[in-house]
This record gives C-alpha cells, sequence and structure tokens, in this order.
C-alpha cells in the first residue's frame, strides 16, 4: 500500500504534476457544476439566454429610451448586450468561485487534491454559459479564434476568485 505524505514547500513542478494528474476530478466537479445548474431550473439552458436578453431590455429601455444615451448610429440594444455579456460572465464566475472553496469545504478536507480545481471548475461553469449566449443557443461549433478568447476571458475571473475564495474560506473557518 502507498502512502500519501503532504509536505509543505514542495516546488511547483509537483503542483503542475498533481493538476494534470488529478483532471478527472476537475472534469467530474465542472460537470457537476454544468449540470446542477441547468437541472435546478425549469426551463434549463434556455436560462442562459433569457438573463442576459431580459438585462438587454431592461438597460435599453432605462438607458436608451429615459435617459436617451447616444449611440452614435450603433442600435443600442447591441451597445447593451455587448456590455453585458462578460459582465454577467464575471459576475458569475467571482460569485461561483467564491463561495466554491466554502461549499467544497468537506471535500477539501477529506481528501488531497489541488485546491485550484475547485475554483476553476466554477469558472467553467460561468464559461459554458458565457458561450450558450454567444452562439445564441443554436448549437453552433465554436471556432479555435474563439475558444482562445473565451480562453483567455476566463483567466481574470479565474486568477481575482482564487483570491476571494480563500479570504472566503478563512473568514468563515
Amino acid at each position: 500500500m502507498s502512502r500519501l505524505v503532504i509536505e509543505s514547500g514542495r516546488s511547483h513542478r509537483e503542483y503542475w504534476r498533481d493538476l494534470w494528474r488529478y483532471r478527472e476530478l476537475f472534469y467530474v466537479l465542472a460537470w457537476r457544476d454544468i449540470s446542477v445548474r441547468y437541472k435546478q431550473t425549469a426551463i434549463g439552458v434556455i436560462w442562459a439566454l433569457l438573463q442576459p436578453l431580459i438585462a438587454t431590455i431592461i438597460f435599453t429601455v432605462l438607458l436608451g429610451k429615459l435617459a436617451k444615451m447616444p449611440a452614435d448610429g450603433i442600435p443600442y440594444p447591441l451597445i447593451v448586450l455587448t456590455g453585458m455579456l462578460p459582465w454577467q460572465f464575471i459576475s458569475m464566475s467571482l460569485s461561483g468561485a467564491s463561495q466554491s472553496l466554502v461549499g467544497n469545504a468537506n471535500l477539501i478536507s477529506k481528501v488531497y487534491f489541488p485546491r485550484l480545481i475547485i475554483p476553476a471548475s466554477a469558472v467553467v461553469t460561468a464559461l459554458v454559459d458565457l458561450a450558450s449566449a454567444f452562439r445564441g443557443g443554436h448549437g453552433v461549433v465554436p471556432r479555435m479564434a474563439e475558444l482562445a478568447s473565451d480562453f483567455s476571458a476566463s483567466l481574470y475571473p479565474f486568477g481575482v476568485s482564487c483570491g476571494v475564495g480563500a479570504r472566503a474560506a478563512h473568514y468563515r473557518a
């Protein structure tokens, strides 16, 4: 029987190896978050499309019609939607990933695995929402450039949420 010893001060190279070694756990946690997110709503994936659409309608009426914000010839709903999609992605990523460490405290305290997997799976859930909203639910296969931009867009909320999640776990414990 092999024995696992967790040592402080291990090299970063070992941590990255552990991330690769536990990639299936990442897939399982991400899939769990995605399936729970869509099973809890009666309308499923359509909810990911309705959230930015409803926010776009509200902001278009409030800012476009009532406040008469300038649009310089560009359709105002398009301007609002262009801002709403990244905003909702960052908001959902930060809130989901920062609470993920607190929500999975039992798993963290009982089993060894790289802790970055938990907030990363929460960011992937928000990334799936962003991708479905961008694609409009048409089932379009994304191009490589779209995947690269979605990945690079997820790095900022992931980094910030790791710090926020650690603070939330520290103050909740």
